[in-house]
């Protein structure tokens, strides 16, 4: 005999209820379909079965009938398989579109994601957090910028590198992305110069209150505007507003891009038997960051741009570190323990006494400059870098100009002899 589900009969009983009322006349058939929440319709046809077929009529027929969208069991064998031998580390969205592209796999999100929890393969999410007001994205590109660094075990092994990323908040595309050994200020403005030299002078940069960032007084209180870092000194020469964020929550977008990096990227270079930072970096720029931005950019609310070409020829003192020195009475200047010799000038005979900056540039050289000029270039060691400016004879300026003048006074002298000396006429 057929086992009928408890929950069937159930429902079963309750519509015959209704059904014996009506046919009492207790109730019309348009209000039994009313109180069962079904059509004229198909009140009309139970009625029909149950006088002609009686309780049984009443049950559900679609009861104990296998779903035609259902997956064959060989469907789920290798999908299981799949995710347990080779894709172990994918998150399930992941998961799918490698599917799609590399299998020919073509069964929705809400079932893989189903296939893999039931197999106890991935744990079922949390539940969801209260719903919070997104803040709407810049309308323009080159409006804001978001930068941020991710502290991660990007080669799935005990190494621990910083990604820094800088996206776009109108279209969250990825203007660069770099493995770095650690976000600091050398790597924060050797980012920002790239991109400024690719894209354009921007408005505003969006960031955290780090202190390559910000100067804080004091853990938790507002940052200090007036005391300016390496990078906040370099914004405001471009002219770019610096913004601090004060909690991760007010960074949403730049930590959810970094929740998709982190569960995309180590798999991505495990897959391609990547293990080298050098070989990471050349394959985020030629083809990871390439295919993020098209998978995961969306369109500006409107058209144009923000970004502006940038006039500045001095990129190379701008994206450096600036520190002020006094040059002493021989010309020289202190930088740790090394001597930087200042040479003569053209311009003045002594930089004695005088205020000076030494630029410490992204590539390890220096560079003195008194206000426009640059009276010397030194590599990281503190050795004389030959340049426009500089004297290699060991002469001062003085002796320089002095012979150049003996010279010329010379030459015009000879000249003027010669053409005051009466011609004689040869016979050949």
């Amino acid at each position: 005999m057929e086992q009928i589900p408890a929950g069937e009969a159930e429902r079963a009983m309750k519509v015959q209820e209704v059904i014996l009322r009506a046919m009492a006349r207790k109730i019309t058939w348009w209000e039994a379909a009313e109180i069962l929440g079904v059509s004229p319709r198909t009140m009309r046809r139970w009625k029909y079965g149950y006088e002609k077929h009686g309780f049984r009529a009443l049950f559900d027929k679609r009861k104990g009938k296998p779903n035609w969208k259902k997956a064959p069991a060989v469907e789920v064998e290798k999908v299981l398989a799949l995710y347990r031998d080779e894709y172990y580390d994918l998150n399930v969205r992941h998961f799918h579109e490698k599917l799609a592209e590399k299998h020919n796999i073509q069964w929705s999100y809400s079932w893989v994601k189903n296939v893999l929890q039931g197999g106890g393969l991935v744990r079922a999410s949390r539940k969801r957090k209260p719903h919070r007001k997104r803040r709407q994205r810049r309308p323009l590109p080159g409006m804001m910028l978001h930068i941020d660094g991710s502290h991660h075990q990007w080669f799935c092994d005990d190494r621990w590198y910083d990604l820094l990323v800088i996206l776009d908040d109108a279209t969250s595309q990825i203007y660069y992305a770099q493995l770095v050994e650690d976000e600091s200020t050398r790597t924060v403005m050797r980012a920002l110069r790239e991109v400024i030299e690719q894209h354009g002078v921007f408005c505003t940069l969006y960031s955290d209150r780090a202190g390559h960032f910000f100067f804080t007084p004091k853990t938790g209180e507002p940052v200090d505007r007036r005391r300016l870092t390496q990078v906040g000194r370099a914004m405001k020469e471009l002219g770019i507003e610096m913004i601090p964020a004060y909690s991760p929550q007010a960074r949403g977008r730049g930590e959810r891009n970094f929740q998709t990096w982190q569960g995309r990227l180590p798999q991505e270079l495990r897959l391609a038997g990547i293990r080298d930072q050098h070989q990471a970096n050349v394959f985020l720029n030629q083809r990871y960051i390439p295919e993020f931005n098209r998978k995961f950019a969306v369109a500006p609310a409107q058209a144009g741009t923000a970004f502006l070409p940038t006039q500045r020829t001095d990129l190379d003192r701008v994206f450096s570190l600036q520190h002020e020195r006094s040059v002493g009475q021989d010309n020289t200047l202190r930088w740790g323990n090394i001597a930087l010799q200042i040479q003569p000038q053209q311009w003045r005979s002594t930089l004695a006494g005088c205020r000076v900056l030494v630029y410490e540039h992204l590539d390890g050289t220096l560079t003195v400059g008194y206000g426009p000029h640059t009276v010397g270039r030194f590599s990281a060691q503190g050795e004389p870098i030959p340049g426009p400016n500089s004297k290699t004879e060991g002469k001062t300026g003085r002796q320089k100009l002095a012979k150049k003048k003996g010279a010329n006074f010379f030459l015009n002298r000879v000249t003027s002899a010669a053409r005051s000396a009466p011609r004689k006429n040869f016979v050949a």
